[in-house]
């Protein structure tokens, strides 16, 4: 390169690097110059100054002239520096400094910015707080950049704190640019700016409409932008709201409200407005809060034609807007400089000025509690004419406060005008009792404001609210002021005021004040020459909604008051200060390791992500615990041939929405839909080369379309037949394209999640005569819950897991198990610069919860009375809200802790999420974490954990914690997973062994259980025959059953030998319980008879026998154990069989239990145990497996035992498919389109006939004898299917989605 070249390249680098020091990174102009060191002394003005040359002019950082910066003569909370920057300007950062040499300087301060030196705003950081940080000594300059810079001419400072050696000191400086805009002021009578868009084709992806706009009244026409037909949109102010409505021209039709945003916006100060239309949505933003609105239908093709700003054309001057606006610009165009130009495309109606003159209003703002202010009263004329006059406007959000109150100094009296309940109330009162009362007004904490006016003249008083629009309220009776008029409150009690306050303080603002028709100049109050106050924000009104936006999350609805709000989370479906946690588990696997069984369960798969809850069945009759949710049609559908009708097309509805639905999918292990064809003469899909009949979409929004069939592989274009090679003709690969006359079927299970669920079907081959069909599409069911057992075990201290940052400004919650044999551990932290997230194993009993947003740590924590590290699971959950931060431990009481009020709330983290440690490696957790989940989304423990040192995937052991649910003897049995609880041993059934398995014996029904046979002991034995029956030898035996019958006497138990000795189990003809042993064969049975009478009353009653040689106890329900001692030996030989009910086999009985043996047991039957044989649940489950007679109509039956007063104890069983592949002449019964009604309703006439003669036979026999039984919720056993029909008309019990099918014809 030569030295031109060189030379050329340099020159070429300072300019951009000039230009880099001229303007951002983002390409914006650099906004950060000085501001107030160049400004005259004139431009500065203070409350008060200690001297001369501690004038506020000489408040300047860095210099030393006069005594070297600004001091107030009194150092208190009533002072203030005001800064005048001569015009509106950007200002992005502020300095301070204390004053030159001293020890003066302040510690904390509030900044003020006003565009007029009145009705002041204060600056807040993030909303909320509203205090910045000072100096630490009189040198240092402390510098804080604005997070969003304030456009204003005055700047006013306000120290709260000062160093408590020295005085209030001040230098500062502010740092910005200058701001250009273009003004216009409306009058509210009808003057607008109308924009009319040239004709023709114009749309664009994207139009914008943005502006800034101040105002004092709450309502207004701001913009009205008008289409064809007179369609429009307007977006108009109603109390102080920002409202999007839809119009139907300029009729008088009520608009419809598409959105509503913002709040308080009828405050004179600017806000932003923005609105973006892309494709169907708007993008509406007030200020910082944007929200997304949907366009109607009827927008689709619509294009503005004209623009109208400040009024709606022909519509009622009272909707007009009455303010100023501010760079009013439609993509890019500055409407407002079009106009000042005189340009035809504006046009300019009414009285219009190009700039903003605003009305002067001061404000007064009670922030409470010590918050007072003390006028003179009415002049001695007026008060010697007796009467008083007061008017003023409030704005507050409380309900309750007194405005003003005085003393009646001929009467002796007081008179209190407050609010109560949001009405105003007008109180006197004498010597403690009241003279008067009136009430006005409805709804006053609304924060709008009101007007009230008191007026007493001629023996009239009279208080209106809101101009008599709220209320008025007349008495014949007259009062006259005293000296002092006290509003909002009273002096504190030493400083001797005649002032007394029963009530409320008041909180909010007053404006408009006038003593005797005479207006109250705020100003001079302010500067101490008129009346007193104390605590008080004079000209301005510090008013916040802190509901708008809500906090509350997940649709809760706020409330508020002046200093908090709060949350109703109601109905929501989720808890917590601000609506954030979900109520419900995440899964059917969740609610299972609760203890819950089969049921309707709401489940929120995200917790507190923004999917909403579903209401979904869960089946926890399995191993597996299914969730289930069904479509509108999950039934067997028949399709008929139809005249010009070539394809036959149903949609199907399911109860829960897209996103949830897909959610399940994603997090179940394994998901399944039954799909199933029946045909005769109806082809499916054809071959695998032809294009298919038949097809179905499935899989995310509409679906995809799908070719295979259930069973198949997808893409196949086959039926399970055609995979498994056994389709009847070996030439198709699906049953129905053997296009036969004969009903056959193609069935099978979907099970790739990708396809699932089933949209929509699309049966083509049904055009012919002779074609008949029927579908199915059965629930979409899955199981397993990947993110509940994603678990990872952490062998040392110095191991952990790290994941990405965890993001939870304003709202965070954590969720997990844990399990552990050490005393402590982090489980989990994240840091930023200053603020950071932990929560950790403090110790053994203790959790603790702590965190820093910027206001200090803080910490919540759990104590627990038993150990943590018991190497049991352990459930924690964290929240962490602007409101509060809350630790719930298992199910111990929720600790919480508010949020510092006015704090900061964002939480700023940026280094990586430690699991199971620390960023210092040190104080990590030894043991599981299982279920992690931050804000509703799981961290995949198990990935991580394969490919870092020192963690396992995975956690066994889960008996240990969950073992406790199995009831009744059930065993707990581990699995990969989870568990499961086997109830081989116990006489009840279900997912936790609770479920009675209980039978109704009609009269001769008999259940007989064989022990061992003879020749199954001696089988390849040479042994005696006494030795054949050794291993049946019992010393002890425990028997127990519940029953329920009418019948006395009655047999409920014998149990035989082949020694003919014996145990029987009756009740006797006085209605008492025996207990007859017969432990030699030799000699006569002992009698063992209780106390206990009245047991054949149709009640419920439970009985426990434990024999132990000769010991016997005996217990009936929860009476006291009864005693017995045996004469016999106590060895009960070679146990033959078990019989419930009649005895069919009674000769080696005596004559007297023979005759009861004949009569057997008329009743109910439950859970009957003989040490670990359960003959009754044999015969009711395992008839064929099980060594068990059963004689007579066994009915299973519900006896009523306390296990069924849980509502979830009712458990259906799910079969996805209760039908073969099988051939068959048969016609399917199916739920037939609306075609064959008169055929089904016969057969459903003839059903219901057979049914009730069957029980009026069976009621012939149950009520035979004169007895108060009464057998409930009476199930017959499985009967099998009739071998006419190849299948059945399956309908689902737990059918939750009640609509009807989407059927269309093509």
């Amino acid at each position: 390169m030569d030295f031109r070249s060189k030379r050329a390249a340099g020159i070429i680098a300072q300019v951009a690097l000039l230009l880099c020091s001229s303007y951002g990174t983002t390409g914006e102009e650099v906004c950060d110059s000085a501001l107030v060191s160049n400004l005259p002394p004139s431009s500065f003005r203070s409350s008060s100054q200690l001297s001369s040359s501690h004038a506020p002019g000489f408040a300047k950082l860095n210099r030393r002239d006069g005594a070297g910066g600004w001091s107030p003569l009194a150092s208190d909370g009533y002072q203030w520096l005001e800064v005048d920057l001569g015009e509106r300007t950007r200002i992005t950062a502020v300095a301070t400094q204390g004053r030159y040499g001293s020890s003066d300087w302040l510690t904390s301060y509030l900044l003020m910015f006003s565009d007029t030196g009145h009705n002041w705003r204060q600056y807040r950081q993030e909303d909320s707080i509203g205090s910045f940080p000072g100096n630490s000594n009189a040198d240092s300059v402390v510098q804080y950049k604005l997070q969003q810079p304030a456009i204003a001419r005055f700047l006013r400072l306000i120290p709260l704190d000062w160093n408590p050696s020295g005085r209030i000191g001040l230098r500062l400086e502010t740092y910005g640019c200058p701001y250009t805009s273009d003004v216009v002021s409306l009058d509210g009578g009808g003057s607008s700016l109308v924009f009319r868009l040239s004709p023709g084709p114009r749309r664009t992806s994207r139009e914008v409409v943005s502006l800034k706009f101040k105002t004092l009244r709450n309502s207004g026409t701001l913009l009205h932008a008008e289409g064809d037909g007179g369609l429009g949109l307007s977006l108009e102010l109603e109390r102080g709201k920002l409202l999007l409505l839809l119009r139907q021209g300029t009729s008088s039709s009520e608009p419809r409200r598409l959105a509503s945003l913002g709040s308080l916006l009828d405050d004179q100060h600017w806000h932003r407005l923005a609105v973006e239309r892309r494709g169907a949505h708007l993008n509406l933003t007030v200020d910082k809060h944007t929200e997304r609105v949907q366009i109607p239908a009827e927008f689709s093709g619509w294009d503005i034609e004209q623009l109208s700003v400040g009024a709606v054309q022909a519509v009622v001057s009272e909707r007009n807007f009455h303010g100023c606006l501010e760079n009013l610009q439609y993509n890019g165009l500055n409407l407002i400089e079009v106009a000042k130009n005189k340009d035809h495309r504006v046009a300019v109606v009414g009285n219009v000025t190009f700039s903003c003159g605003e009305s002067v209003s001061v404000a007064v703002t009670f922030p409470g509690p010590r918050s007072f202010l003390r006028l003179p009263g009415a002049a001695a004329s007026s008060s010697s004419s007796g009467g008083v006059s007061v008017g003023f406007q409030f704005r507050t959000w409380n309900k309750a406060g007194l405005l003003l109150t005085f003393g009646l100094p001929q009467e002796g009296g007081v008179v209190w005008l407050h609010l109560s309940e949001a009405r105003l109330r007008l109180q006197i009162h004498k010597a403690g009792r009241a003279l008067l009362e009136l009430s006005a007004g409805s709804a006053l904490d609304d924060g709008q404001w009101h007007s009230v006016e008191l007026n007493s003249r001629r023996g009239r008083l009279t208080v209106a609210v809101d101009k008599e629009e709220g209320g008025v309220a007349h008495a014949g009776h007259s009062v006259a002021a005293g000296s002092q008029l006290f509003f909002g409150g009273c002096p504190a009690e030493e400083d001797g005021q005649d002032c007394q306050n029963p009530f409320s303080l008041f909180q909010g603002c007053m404006r408009l004040l006038s003593v005797e028709n005479q207006p109250v100049d705020l100003i001079m109050v302010q500067q101490r020459l008129l009346g007193n106050y104390s605590h008080l924000q004079i000209d301005m009104c510090g008013i916040i909604d802190r509901c708008s936006p809500s906090r509350c999350e997940h649709g809760g609805r706020c409330s508020q008051s002046w200093t908090v709000f709060h949350c109703n989370c109601s109905e929501s479906g989720y808890s917590g200060a601000t609506c954030h946690s979900s109520v419900y588990e995440q899964s059917c696997e969740a609610y299972k390791h609760n203890g819950n069984t089969s049921g309707h369960f709401y489940i929120d798969v995200d917790g507190s992500g923004p999917i909403r809850p579903q209401l979904v069945y869960c089946n926890m009759t399995e191993e597996n615990t299914w969730m289930v949710i069904q479509h509108n049609n999950t039934e067997l559908t028949r399709v008929r041939p139809a005249p010009g009708v070539d394809q036959h097309l149903v949609h199907f509805d399911y109860s829960t929405e897209e996103e949830q639905l897909l959610a399940v999918i994603s997090q179940s292990e394994h998901c399944e839909q039954e799909l199933s064809y029946h045909c005769r003469k109806s082809r499916l899909l054809n071959t695998p080369e032809g294009s298919p009949f038949s097809w179905w979409l499935g899989g995310p929004g509409p679906g995809r379309v799908q070719t295979y069939w259930g069973g198949a592989q997808p893409g196949s274009q086959q039926c399970v037949c055609g995979l498994q090679g056994d389709c009847v003709d070996p030439q198709h690969y699906c049953n129905c394209d053997a296009d036969r006359m004969e009903w056959t079927e193609d069935s099978g299970l979907l099970t790739h999640e990708e396809s699932l669920p089933v949209r929509s079907l699309v049966l083509g081959d049904i055009q012919r005569p002779e074609s008949e069909a029927a579908y199915r599409v059965g629930p979409l069911s899955c199981y397993g819950d990947k993110n509940f057992w994603n678990a990872a075990f952490f062998d040392k201290e110095t191991s952990y897991l790290h994941f990405p940052t965890f993001h939870g400004e304003l709202s965070a919650d954590v969720s997990f198990l844990f399990k552990t044999t050490a005393p402590s551990g982090v489980f989990l932290e994240n840091l930023g610069i200053k603020d950071f997230i932990r929560i950790e194993l403090s110790s053994s009993t203790q959790v603790v919860f702590s965190f820093d947003v910027g206001n200090g740590p803080l910490e919540v924590r759990v104590e627990s009375s038993v150990p943590l590290n018991d190497n049991r699971w352990h459930r924690v959950r964290a929240e962490r809200n602007v409101k509060e931060a809350s630790l719930r431990l298992d199910a111990l009481p929720v600790a919480a802790q508010e949020a510092p009020a006015d704090g900061h709330l964002h939480l700023q983290l940026n280094s990586q999420l430690f699991i199971g440690g620390t960023a210092s490696r040190q104080k990590g957790f030894r043991g599981c974490i299982r279920s992690l989940q931050l804000n509703g989304v799981t961290l995949d423990l198990e990935e991580r954990a394969k490919i870092t040192p020192g963690v396992r995937p995975g956690c066994p052991g889960h008996c240990s914690s969950y073992g406790s649910l199995c009831r009744n003897q059930g065993r707990c049995v581990e699995g990969a997973s989870g568990f499961h609880c086997d109830c081989s041993l116990s006489a009840y059934t279900g997912v936790f062994c609770h479920t009675e398995v209980s039978a109704s014996f009609p009269p001769g029904t008999s259940v007989s259980y064989t022990f061992k046979e003879p020749y199954e002991l001696s089988r390849n034995s040479s042994a005696l025959p006494s030795s054949i029956y050794s291993d049946m030898t019992l010393r002890g035996e425990n028997v127990s059953l519940s029953f329920r019958t009418g019948q006395s006497p009655a047999l409920l138990l014998y149990v035989s030998s082949y020694y003919r000795e014996s145990l029987a189990l009756l009740i006797n003809k006085h209605d008492m319980l025996e207990v007859r042993y017969k432990l030699d064969g030799s000699r006569d049975a002992e009698v063992l008879r209780s106390r206990v009478k009245s047991l054949a009353d149709g009640q419920l009653h439970t009985v426990s026998i434990s024999r132990l040689t000769d010991s016997v106890s005996l217990q009936i329900d929860q009476r006291p154990r009864e005693d017995f001692n045996l004469t016999s030996d106590g060895e009960f030989n070679a146990v033959k069989s078990l019989v419930l009910g009649r005895v069919h086999e009674s000769d080696d009985l005596d004559p007297e239990l023979s005759r009861l043996a004949s009569l057997g047991f008329t009743g109910c039957l439950s859970v009957v145990h003989f040490n670990s044989i359960s003959p009754l649940k044999a015969a009711l489950l395992h008839p064929h497996t099980s060594p068990v007679v059963v004689t007579g109509p066994l009915v299973r039956s519900n006896c009523g035992s306390s296990a069924s007063a849980d509502p979830y104890a009712a458990e259906n069983t799910h079969h996805l498919s209760d039908q073969s592949g099988s051939v068959g002449s048969g016609q399917p019964l199916v739920n037939a389109i609306r075609t064959d009604s008169a055929l089904i309703g016969g057969v459903i006439a003839v059903v219901i006939f057979v049914i009730v003669t069957g029980l009026a036979i069976t009621g012939r026999f149950l009520y035979r004898r004169k007895e108060t039984y009464r057998n409930q919720e009476v199930k017959g056993v499985k009967q099998e299917d009739s071998q006419d029909f190849p299948f059945n008309n399956q309908t689902d019990s737990q059918n939750v989605s009640t609509g009807n099918p989407k059927e269309y014809f093509i």
